[in-house]
């Protein structure tokens, strides 16, 4: 259980990694006591523990922003971890159309809930295949950038906003959250499962890092090494949770698939209402 803030400084201790993290590319401060770099360290420890959410908006509205938007460009200049990273979502966000263009509810021009839609990977193609497309992202940033692509592609029937998950509005044929439950920690998910599908008709599509053994062991390595290809902090969960979630949010799993390179792994799941 994450310490309370009003603990004592040693019990933050372990919290410095995930901060640190979060904001990949700065410089570690060095020993926890030297001062007065220990109570910024000490002041950000307690924000992680205190607000996941927080961190996330303020992390993709600055410096992730610049470096998640680079690695969802085709063009954008990345390194060799960056470059695999962006390999892997554009084989989840593939996945995700395969089964849409095999039902046919984009090319209806069915209602689609892009949660946490970033830059616009997938809810720009799903406009672009004629559904009515809701995307939305906690950072005002990525929503910003999202909507730029889509005016210049001349993609007119899909709206950005910035909302976090919890503030969606409306209800849809199609709900997706592609690659964010990484954000959620698990005593999170299920309350976030609930609430997507609270605003899902039909059905709800998501993914997250699977928590298996090796995947547990690539992140604790990634997380070793500092600088631009430093992992950021990540919550993984088991599959049966996840399921669960779904289930007691009245849906039953339809389809699955997993993709997996060095440094990406993402399970996805399509679930439809019971």
């Amino acid at each position: 259980m994450a310490p309370r803030p009003t603990a004592p400084l040693l019990a933050i201790v372990s919290q410095l990694a995930a901060v640190h993290a979060l904001q990949p590319g700065t410089a570690s401060c060095g020993t926890l006591f030297s001062a007065p770099c220990s109570s910024r360290a000490a002041a950000s420890a307690i924000r992680a523990v205190v607000d996941d959410k927080t961190e996330v908006r303020e992390y993709f509205n600055t410096e992730g922003f610049n470096r998640w938007s680079r690695i969802y460009s085709e063009d954008g200049e990345v390194n060799s971890v960056q470059m695999d990273i962006r390999n892997g979502h554009a084989q989840t966000v593939e996945k995700v159309l395969k089964w849409v263009d095999a039902d046919g509810s984009a090319k209806e021009g069915k209602t689609f809930c892009d949660a946490g839609c970033g830059v616009g990977s997938l809810a720009i193609p799903l406009a672009q295949r004629g559904a009515q497309v809701s995307a939305s992202d906690i950072s005002s940033a990525m929503a910003e950038e999202g909507a730029a692509r889509a005016a210049s592609l001349g993609v007119k029937n899909v709206e950005f906003s910035t909302s976090d998950l919890e503030s969606i509005q409306g209800n849809y044929h199609t709900v997706t959250c592609i690659d964010v439950m990484i954000h959620y920690p698990e005593d999170k998910m299920a309350q976030m499962v609930s609430s997507l599908a609270s605003h899902a008709d039909e059905r709800l599509i998501i993914s997250f890092a699977p928590n298996t053994w090796y995947y547990r062991a690539l992140k604790s390595f990634g997380e070793l090494f500092p600088g631009p290809s430093k992992t950021t902090r990540a919550y993984l969960h088991t599959e049966e949770s996840v399921v669960n979630a779904l289930m007691s949010a009245g849906f039953k799993l339809q389809r699955t698939e997993m993709t997996g390179t060095n440094f990406y792994f993402s399970r996805l799941l399509e679930a439809v209402r019971q």
